[in-house]
């Protein structure tokens, strides 16, 4: 059984900028001051028509596309160009990251500018300042945080940040981009307390004529956060405080804090913190224990530091490699700050202040549908019903909620209104998250080219389209709940809401509208070139506001046929036995065989009663807690007699390539009713046998079998990272697997000795390998495989090229992934590319990344796996789908 591990694929690659050494002799000799921006010219040459700007800004929003939705890319892109250019954003470097990823930080701040935005940087030293004293046998002196900075320590600070500025602004023009060094001018200061920290700063003026020189002259501003005294004293200013006076002057939209963790982390749950709304979290997150020292301080200052700036600004703490994410997603990268808006709630008409505003928010976007004459009826049928709205102060979003009834098994989000900028200020997944705290279950419709709709996608569990709609749901916990909701969209569409649904209140009158101006035509004699069901002066273009299910006509965007998961997860009805399954287990002693051991172990209707390994015969099995078992090492003979004996409900054979026949061979001869598991290849290409892939293979099929062949396990990631695009093939993928070394066995070989893949990476069977054949023969197209083995243990990740017959989007594609692994328990469909070590030990697939060449004929899909769960143990134990299934 073969066993793979996988890397992470990233976006943007993080290059390590090596520092060289520093003394402090050697940072005396620090070079003059940076010759002007118009003399660093006449070393490179600059695109300067319009027609190379417009091209490059072209292929950088292609590829930014490959990060997130077109309609993403291009409303941020808006969003950022509505501001004079010094307004975009404050980006504060850290001296770690000028070390650490210098390369990575200038290719993102190149990206931004290919675009036409002039991010304004302020970076700081202080890792390496610490180093240099250090060396030099001086002891950095703190008092309550801040640096205390004498005139000696001044002086190597001053000649380090003008070496660290010259450095990134070096990197930039090496890449093409303008960028002008500002030491000095900018911030002018008193002395913090003189006797405290000595020559320690407090910021009382910023002057922005220097920066807005710079963008000007089309250079980006790369600023240090030193500054002068109105005496022309030179004083040291943390470069945090330093990013946020400098916003406080600037009011930019975006303060970026660059970061080598990425975010913020909860403390309970190790994950990053994607979002604080502080209106509405930062009473509750200041009482949590992990808040404390450092990241308390954090968010105190960038609380106090979002006070002062409008409503439309927000922070982000992120990675440099992640920049580009964070900025053009609405799922960004990193933590992201901002001030938001209080959720308020209303369970009645009258808890609204004022009910005009309520009507003009539900007309918004749907004039010439008689929308206030419908709104008016809509609110009137609301007052006699039981709903939950959910709105920000201004009501630039608004969720209406009609909780379970009667005939109605989950609540499901009757409106969903939402301004431009609530998109943008992230309005709208506060007003979501409130919706899903109160509700774990809803279901809800958009219309399929509605061009928010990759965002509804993230907040889904499931989706499924028909005739221009697509439902979406969350929260359900079994196939059959699945099942039936999908059955009775299917068969009602929106209409399964009953007549208390807005949508369908405006598509009724639409419908009803567009009949009568038939009518009149043909009653005329017109002849009627195109019948138009919704009048509207607006372009959707210019539309300013997107409403859930707008029933206006969108443009006509390309959309690809999709099937919704046409073999969905059977659920508890379908078991085909009322008591534990009695397991027999042939082969132990490998990894997949301890894995099995330990899944059956917790599995509620799995109860093991043989285990057969020749090294371990007469040892005690550990690990098994149901029942004591002591190792056998069975006979063909043993087989058929226990067999024969009808002690066995499932044999597993775990065994390598080639040796289980006999043993098959002797269960066949009793012509029990056994069911045979074959986790080797021995009998994936025989047709008597089931390939036991469920997401791919008829369920059904798989759980009325009694002879099985378990998939392998770089097959089966790399069969789903393949199936849904199949259709669309203009050649032949590629897939570029890499596993841990414990699918190479416990036999030791060079594919599993740690010393030998030590910083390597070891390829092996480059064509013709097995599972080459059976991933052809399954998705019934050729497909490339070339396996390696790595240094990690367990785990497979997967890059897959794929051809395409014709131009595709990233959404697109993703959206077709989405729809055809939809209720899927063990396979998760992603944004970004999947990485091993979010996959190892758990019992599913990710599969993720969907970078479309600029060409939009080719795209790369990235897939990870464990290759002793899902890869075997957990597939092994599917074929039955028991409720008892591990689902972590």
């Amino acid at each position: 059984m073969s066993t793979l591990g996988s890397t992470a694929v990233r976006a943007a690659t993080r290059t390590i900028a090596h520092a060289r050494p520093r003394t402090l002799a050697t940072i005396r000799r620090v070079r003059p001051a940076l010759p002007a921006c118009s003399q660093l010219l006449s070393t490179r040459n600059y695109a300067t028509t319009s027609d190379i700007r417009s091209s490059t800004r072209s292929t950088v929003v292609q590829l930014l596309s490959n990060i997130g939705s077109k309609r993403e890319v291009q409303q941020y892109l808006s969003h950022f160009s509505s501001v004079s250019s010094q307004q975009f954003a404050v980006i504060k470097v850290g001296g770690a990251i000028l070390t650490e990823h210098l390369q990575t930080l200038s290719s993102a701040l190149a990206f931004l500018n290919h675009v036409g935005l002039y991010p304004v940087v302020v970076h700081g030293a202080g890792p390496q300042l610490n180093k240099i004293l250090e060396d030099s046998g001086v002891e950095p002196q703190f008092e309550e945080g801040i640096r205390v900075t004498d005139p000696k320590t001044l002086g190597i600070a001053r000649a380090l940040f003008l070496e660290e500025n010259l450095r990134l602004v070096e990197e930039l023009e090496r890449l093409g981009i303008r960028a002008r060094p500002i030491t000095s001018g900018v911030f002018t200061a008193d002395y913090l307390n003189k006797e405290k920290y000595d020559l320690v700063g407090k910021i009382t003026h910023v002057d922005k004529k220097p920066i807005e020189a710079a963008i000007q002259a089309g250079c980006l501003p790369i600023l240090t956060s030193m500054a002068e005294s109105r005496s022309g004293q030179v004083l040291n200013v943390n470069a945090d405080v330093a990013a946020g006076e400098l916003a406080r002057a600037l009011q930019p939209l975006k303060i970026v804090y660059l970061s080598e963790k990425g975010g913020l982390f909860n403390g309970d749950t190790k994950e990053k913190i994607s979002a604080i709304n502080l209106d509405e979290e930062y009473d509750h997150l200041m009482t949590q224990w992990w808040v404390r020292h450092g990241t308390r301080l954090k968010i105190k200052e960038m609380k106090e530091l979002l006070m002062d700036l409008p409503k439309t600004s927000s922070v982000a703490i992120i990675h440099p490699a992640d920049l580009q994410k964070e900025l053009f997603t609405d799922s960004g990268a990193g933590t992201l700050i901002r001030r938001g808006n209080k959720v308020h709630n209303a369970t009645q008409i009258s808890d609204f202040a004022d009910p005009e505003k309520l009507k003009e928010v539900l007309v918004r976007d749907r004039e010439g549908l008689d929308a206030k004459a419908v709104v008016d009826r809509y609110i009137r049928d609301l007052q006699s019903q039981e709903f939950k709205a959910y709105f920000d102060e201004p009501m630039e979003a608004l969720g209406i909620v009609l909780p379970a009834r009667q005939g109605a098994s989950m609540a499901h989000l009757a409106t969903l209104t939402i301004s431009r900028s609530a998109w943008l200020t992230n309005v709208a997944d506060n007003i979501f998250a409130a919706i899903k705290k109160d509700y774990p279950k809803l279901m809800w419709t958009v219309k399929e080219d509605d061009e928010n709709l990759t965002w509804f996608f993230d907040k889904a569990d499931g989706s499924l389209s028909k005739d221009g709609e697509v439902l979406f749901w969350y929260g359900l916990g079994t196939g059959e709940e699945v099942q039936e909701l999908m059955q009775q969209f299917s068969q009602h569409g929106r209409s399964m809401y009953g007549d208390i649904n807005l949508e369908s209140k405006l598509q009724k009158a639409a419908r009803a509208a567009a009949t009568a101006v038939k009518n009149v035509a043909t009653s005329a004699g017109f002849q009627q070139q195109q019948a138009r069901a919704f009048s509207t002066n607006a372009s959707p273009l210019r539309v300013a506001r997107r409403t859930f299910g707008s029933a206006q006509p969108a443009l006509k965007i390309r959309t690809y046929a999709t099937t919704t998961n046409p073999n969905p997860p059977l659920g508890s009805k379908n078991k085909s036995n009322d008591g534990p399954s009695r397991v027999a287990l042939i082969g132990a002693r490998g990894y997949t065989g301890k894995a099995l051991i330990d899944l059956l172990n917790r599995h509620p209707n799995m109860d093991l009663r043989h285990v057969s390994s020749r090294e371990l015969a007469g040892k005690k099995l550990e690990g098994y807690n149901k029942r004591d078992i002591i190792y056998d090492n069975l006979s063909v003979e043993d087989v058929r007699q226990i067999e024969e004996d009808g002690k066995i409900d499932c044999w597993v054979m775990a065994l390598p390539n080639g040796v289980c026949k006999p043993f098959v061979d002797a269960i066949d001869q009793v012509g029990g009713n056994s069911v045979v598991i074959d986790l080797s290849a021995d009998y994936r290409f025989d047709d008597k046998w089931t390939y036991g892939l469920p997401e791919l293979v008829d369920r059904s099929a798989i759980a009325k079998a009694t002879r099985i062949s378990n998939p392998g396990c770089y097959a089966t990631a790399a069969q789903l990272g393949i199936a849904p695009i199949v259709p669309y093939l203009g050649g032949e993928p590629t897939v570029f697997g890499v596993s841990g070394y414990s699918g190479a066995g416990t036999k030791p070989s060079p594919k599993n000795d740690v010393n030998n893949l030590t910083d390597n990476i070891v390829p092996y069977s480059m064509t013709d390998h097995i599972h080459e054949r059976e991933i052809s023969s399954q998705l019934k197209t050729p497909v490339g495989f070339v396996p390696h083995v790595a240094v990690w243990f367990q785990g497979i990740h997967h890059t897959i090229n794929i051809p395409l017959k014709e131009e595709m989007s990233s959404r697109d594609i993703r959206n077709i992934y989405q729809e055809r692994y939809a209720g899927e328990k063990l396979l998760k469909v992603i944004g970004e590319a999947p990485v091993v070590k979010n996959i190892s030990g758990r019992h599913g697939v990710e599969i993720g990344g969907f970078a479309v060449h600029s060409s939009g004929k080719r795209v790369v899909i990235c897939a990870t796996i464990d290759n002793l769960l899902k890869g075997a143990a957990t597939q092994c134990l599917r074929y039955n789908e028991f409720e008892g299934i591990p689902l972590d």
